[in-house]
């Protein structure tokens, strides 16, 4: 009976470590998401070149937390929620390095439009509160995920419809831009790479909120509708 207790007590140590893992990652993540959109504004090119560079961590956040995962279900079979818990963060994971990688696209594509010295598009608020809405996407989610709430993850997917929404009314404006005045075409085209990757961005983290229902409710949640999520997240 003992040694039984000691071996929970260890699975619930390898499990919360594991939630700690990524929290670590999306906080990281977070900043680099913050520092590549202030850096398209200041044109601070030291600071989008350590965005560049800190996506070197974030790989290797992943790398470490899926081999941390498959450790844990060598070492402990895990059975039912537990194992539920240890395939979602797997899934997770794979999305939240997908919205490290959107982040330093936008650093890339910034650095290359402030070096190059092209004019620069006036007005672009849409972008920043675009990548406002992500960035709350992104803490909602996480918060989710740490307090294992179905209902908080249910709203990150209702937001899901405000940065497509965002998406569009950029897309709008840039295509405005390039017909007024032509000059403005290749800066518009580079910023249409930003306003997708912001777009990516929500939809990695839907796609991490859905997880977090996985986890919770054992509900696969993907490919229905939101009235459907969110009455399951209620259940």
């Amino acid at each position: 009976m003992p040694t039984t207790e000691h071996l929970s007590k260890q699975f619930d140590v390898d499990l919360e470590t594991l939630r700690s893992r990524i929290l670590q990652m999306g906080g990281l993540i977070e900043s680099q998401i913050l520092a590549a959109i202030d850096g398209l504004y200041s044109g601070n090119i030291q600071a989008l070149e350590q965005v560049i560079e800190n996506d070197r961590r974030v790989n290797g956040f992943e790398v470490s937390i899926d081999t941390e995962c498959s450790h844990i279900i060598a070492r402990r079979q895990p059975a039912a929620s537990d194992l539920r818990m240890i395939m979602g963060v797997s899934k997770a994971v794979t999305d939240l390095e997908r919205v490290g990688d959107e982040a330093k696209k936008i650093a890339v594509v910034s650095k290359q439009i402030h070096e190059s010295g092209r004019l620069q598009i006036p007005r672009l608020a849409d972008i920043r509160r675009a990548g406002s809405i992500v960035v709350g996407m992104l803490r909602k989610t996480l918060d989710a995920f740490a307090r294992l709430d179905a209902v908080a993850a249910a709203e990150v997917i209702r937001d899901d419809a405000a940065i497509d929404e965002a998406f569009r009314g950029m897309m709008r404006q840039l295509i405005t831009y390039m017909m007024e005045d032509p000059r403005t075409i290749s800066t518009a085209f580079e910023l249409v790479w930003v306003a997708r990757a912001l777009e990516r961005m929500g939809d990695h983290s839907k796609n991490m909120a859905e997880q977090v229902i996985y986890i919770v409710k054992g509900t696969d949640v993907r490919h229905t509708t939101f009235e459907d999520i969110e009455r399951e997240a209620a259940r």
